[in-house]
């Protein structure tokens, strides 16, 4: 099957949609890797052949295979310019997540890394949060854009609420808008005793609310803005916060949230971005993705000591959401 794996590749690459089809009806198939580390599928977007990739999406084509290089067949057409093939990428894309979940949620899983994350030992630096296996919950270069995230959730004034505390980057860019009363929920033990220990509590428009936020929601009320940021979380968990908006969040309020699923692959995240841009949409609410530059703030010496880089990108795109509101 190897010879008609690299013909598929070539065709695809070539555009020729009768041959493609033909070789895929004869049993060619259509998740072969080549040479190159490419699928058929990758060669085609890299082409900009629109009609190809349609064929082989519809012959189940996986549109999330990576090449060696960490590149799907949406960072081609992305990076390619060719725009009706990374429409074509984008709507699977959506169509599979809204469904599956492959890159986006992790099932069952999540609840046990949250607790695993929330009984485990962290270390706090100047310019880091790590967990036991030197993972990064949160690092000094996101203070930009928690700030740019406070100064959304806050424009409103009134009562605002931040789940997940880490550094406090984004508490202390909510403390300096004077906010009437500012809840901050917090589930991991250690980082809730350093925040007593440095003074979070002995703040007069402070609120801490120690635990996951699951598991709180009935000690919460209804806020003029609200930041959500956990770690050990997955976006299922982020959906099911989603649900709750309509409570929790005052009528013309602002919701944000850390938007950082997917940073390892410009395409994902692209995908991630529309999915729940839709999902949102689909509760009421209108999200606009306003982006940052964050290249600058990136060099290598940034991920000295931390096992694994949670953001590659250049553009971080900062969620601002609020009510759809009615015409009549």
């Amino acid at each position: 099957m190897e010879e008609a794996g690299e013909q598929l590749c070539a065709a695809a690459a070539a555009g020729k949609l009768a041959r493609l089809k033909s070789l895929i009806s004869g049993g060619a198939d259509v998740t072969y890797f080549d040479a190159e580390g490419l699928t058929p599928l990758m060669h085609a977007a890299r082409e900009g052949h629109a009609n190809v990739i349609n064929a082989l999406l519809e012959a189940s084509a996986p549109w999330n295979a990576l090449s060696p290089s960490n590149l799907s067949a949406g960072d081609f057409a992305m990076e390619a310019g060719h725009q009706e093939a990374f429409e074509a990428l984008l709507d699977a894309g959506i169509r599979s997540e809204l469904v599956l979940g492959t890159i986006a949620r992790k099932g069952n899983d999540a609840t046990e890394r949250n607790r695993e994350y929330l009984e485990d030992r962290v270390s706090f630096s100047e310019d880091k949060l790590m967990d036991s296996e030197s993972k990064a919950v949160m690092m000094a270069w996101e203070r930009p854009l928690m700030e740019a995230h406070a100064k959304a959730v806050c424009s409103g004034g009134g009562h605002v609420l931040n789940v997940g505390f880490g550094m406090g980057l984004v508490d202390e860019a909510i403390q300096r808008y004077k906010p009437v009363m500012h809840t901050i929920v917090e589930a991991h033990p250690e980082v809730y005793k350093r925040m007593i220990e440095t003074g979070w509590g002995d703040k007069s428009n402070v609120r801490i609310v120690f635990g996951r936020w699951q598991d709180v929601l009935p000690q919460l009320e209804s806020y003029d803005g609200i930041f959500f940021d956990t770690y050990g979380e997955y976006y299922e968990d982020l959906r099911e916060f989603h649900q709750h908006l309509p409570t929790l969040l005052k009528p013309g309020g602002v919701y944000s949230f850390f938007n950082g699923l997917c940073g390892g692959n410009a395409f994902f995240h692209v995908v991630y971005c529309h999915l729940v841009s839709l999902e949102l949409e689909n509760l009421g609410y209108s999200t606009q993705l306003i982006p940052l530059p964050v290249k600058a703030c990136l060099g290598e010496e940034v991920w000295e000591g931390v096992k694994q880089k949670y953001w590659q990108l250049d553009t971080y795109y900062l969620p601002v959401c609020q009510a759809i509101q009615d015409d009549e």
